[in-house]
C-alpha cells in the first residue's frame, strides 16, 4: 500500500506502524490501513496533500460530538437517515443517536 508520493522518510515510518500493528495482533489488512492512514493524516495535516475532507465516519470510540459534520453525515448516510444534508450537526448527532438505539 505504499504511496509514489511518499517520502523515504514515511514510508519507513508506514513500514514501524505496520510491524507494531502486526505484533499487536492485527491482520495483516488492517495492519496496512493503519499505517497508511497514520501516514497521510500526517501529510494532510502539514498541507502536503490539498483533501482534507474525510471520507470516513470517525473513530467509533470517539464522541459523536467530537467527530466533524462531514463524519455525521458519512455516518448518517450509511444508516439511511433521510433528509441529513439539511440537517445540522446537532440534529444529525440527534438522528444518529435515535437509529443506533
Amino acid at each position: 500500500m505504499p504511496q509514489q508520493a511518499w517520502t523515504d522518510k514515511q514510508e519507513r515510518q508506514y513500514q514501524h506502524i505496520k510491524e507494531s500493528e502486526l505484533e499487536r495482533g492485527r491482520s495483516e489488512e488492517k495492519a496496512e490501513e493503519i499505517a497508511a492512514r497514520t501516514v497521510n493524516k500526517q501529510r494532510r495535516e502539514a498541507g502536503e496533500t490539498q483533501n482534507t475532507t474525510t471520507q470516513g465516519t470517525g473513530n467509533p470510540n470517539t464522541a459523536l460530538e467530537e467527530r466533524s459534520k462531514q463524519e455525521l453525515l458519512n455516518r448518517a448516510q450509511e444508516l439511511n437517515i433521510d433528509g441529513r444534508s439539511k440537517m445540522s450537526k446537532n440534529e444529525l448527532i440527534e438522528a444518529i443517536r435515535d437509529r443506533q438505539s
